[in-house]
């Protein structure tokens, strides 16, 4: 493991973990919405619940990106020269 990772590498590393843990779970279990909000916001249609796994999905892109970034920042430090 690089030395000098910061903390975001690893807050950003959970969150895409997270994100793409429930985008998972959501194309499986399709009710988890409805059973832990207790709301039905498509009214039994599916459409939330493919918006849920869209944006949750992107999310977990975006995060692993930007960990990706940290990751490769903290191998490769920018050297400052004068």
């Amino acid at each position: 493991m690089p030395p000098g990772l910061r903390s975001r590498f690893w807050i950003e590393s959970i969150l895409a973990s997270a994100t793409g843990i429930l985008a998972i779970v959501t194309i499986f279990w399709r009710d988890w919405i409805e059973a832990v909000f207790g709301v039905d916001p498509d009214h039994g249609n599916g459409s939330a619940e493919w918006a849920a796994v869209a944006v949750l999905a992107l999310a977990a892109a975006l995060f692993a990106a930007g960990a990706r970034i940290e990751w490769r920042h903290a191998r490769h430090p920018q050297v400052t020269g004068h």
